[in-house]
């Protein structure tokens, strides 16, 4: 394999401590599947603030165009709330996707057997849950124009816009498909068709390429509203949800939560792929926050940023066999009993943020032994 080059942004809070016990896994599997991969790292969010008073730097930005895949930690935290908006961390996510046109978010929200019990919901709810949502992420009401507050009259006015173009609309939902197509067949697109024409359209266009290119997969659509309620009453119905980028942050979140912890989930941001090299920009992440009450104390759970790197080694590095490795250790450690405090049951052992990592890379050298027995 061609040499990979992984570009990562610790952040904030937590960031440092699950991006570096990830970092851990990428190079096992590097190593396992006799791949060269080299590493660098960048700063982002409220670090890269407080160095350089934005963050986002040039030189970050100009690291991540050139690398083969990024990994990120978190960004944000309750320091830099008073700065103004146009600065704070958050505004260095934002600016890196929309900068690298990281339009595809992929949120999986799976539940591990031996975690059944740690959702708020039934254990019969929630076992066996595989659901994939499909954020658009450059468009919609975060970068609509215009946008701000101004002064009309005597009152404060607050505006943002929902936007969207057909062209938008159709290669997200291209991506949603295709994916379909490699799990159950079924997409369920979520807007407000009924009282929003941005959303009115996103539905016309997303079912105008399913009847054009994709009539073997099963679409349904769903307003926003009864997808949230769907998703806490009987989310396995669910396969691949496609949605745009307002209502795909309210769902992901909700859908994370049903397995138990933010702190179980991973994500993936994708752009195009360049026909002529075949790799596309991709930003991997947890999608659990800063953290930055248990920041330093080895207490994080870094199995989202983990699963993250798995990703990461499936759709930027076609790596499928490591990133199974990866799933599968994952969940022989949880069956074991182990686990972090966010996750902790009567029974089990609590491990730190470095034991955790300790025990999963353990848990790949065990199932890659027994695959050469075999």
């Amino acid at each position: 394999m061609t040499a990979r080059h992984i570009l990562l942004l610790p952040g904030d809070g937590i960031g440092p401590e699950v991006v570096a016990q990830a970092k851990r896994i990428l190079a096992w599997a590097g190593s396992h599947a006799g791949a060269e991969f080299t590493f660098s790292e960048a700063l982002i969010g409220g670090a890269a603030y407080d160095e350089t008073g934005n963050p986002l730097p040039a030189k970050t930005l100009a690291l991540a165009k050139a690398a083969d895949a990024i990994l990120l930690g978190a960004v944000g935290g309750p320091k830099w709330e008073g700065l103004d908006y146009g600065v704070r961390p958050e505004r260095g996510l934002l600016a890196i996707r929309k900068e690298l046109d990281l339009f595809a978010n992929l949120r999986p929200a799976m539940c591990f057997e031996a975690l059944a019990d740690a959702s708020s919901l039934k254990p019969e709810v929630i076992a066996g849950l595989d659901i994939l949502i499909v954020r658009e992420l450059t468009g919609d009401i975060y970068f609509g124009e215009p946008r701000g507050v101004t002064i009309e009259g005597n009152h404060r006015v607050g505006r943002n816009t929902m936007i969207y173009a057909d062209w938008e609309v159709t290669r997200i939902a291209r991506v949603a498909l295709d994916l379909a197509r490699a799990r159950n067949s079924a997409v369920c697109s979520v807007d407000k068709a009924n009282v929003l024409e941005a959303t009115e359209m996103w539905r016309e266009e997303v079912q105008k390429l399913r009847d054009a290119e994709y009539s073997d997969i099963t679409l349904s659509h769903m307003y926003v509203d009864n997808a949230a309620m769907q998703l806490v009453r009987n989310p396995k119905q669910f396969d691949v949800m496609l949605t745009g980028n307002m209502f795909g942050d309210i769902l992901s979140d909700c859908a994370a939560m049903l397995t138990g912890s933010l702190g179980m989930l991973p994500s993936a941001s994708l752009g195009e792929t360049d026909p002529k090299t075949n790799q596309r920009p991709a930003l991997y992440e947890p999608v659990h926050g800063s953290a930055p009450d248990i920041a330093g104390q080895d207490i994080a759970n870094p199995i989202a940023a983990i699963l993250s790197a798995g990703m990461m080694l499936r759709y930027s590095f076609n790596m499928d066999r490591e990133a199974a490795l990866v799933d599968r250790a994952i969940a022989d450690v949880l069956a074991a009993g182990k686990r972090t405090a966010d996750i902790m049951q009567p029974g089990s052992t609590q491990l730190g943020t470095q034991a955790m990592g300790d025990a999963i890379l353990e848990a790949l050298t065990t199932l890659s032994n027994q695959q050469k027995v075999a």
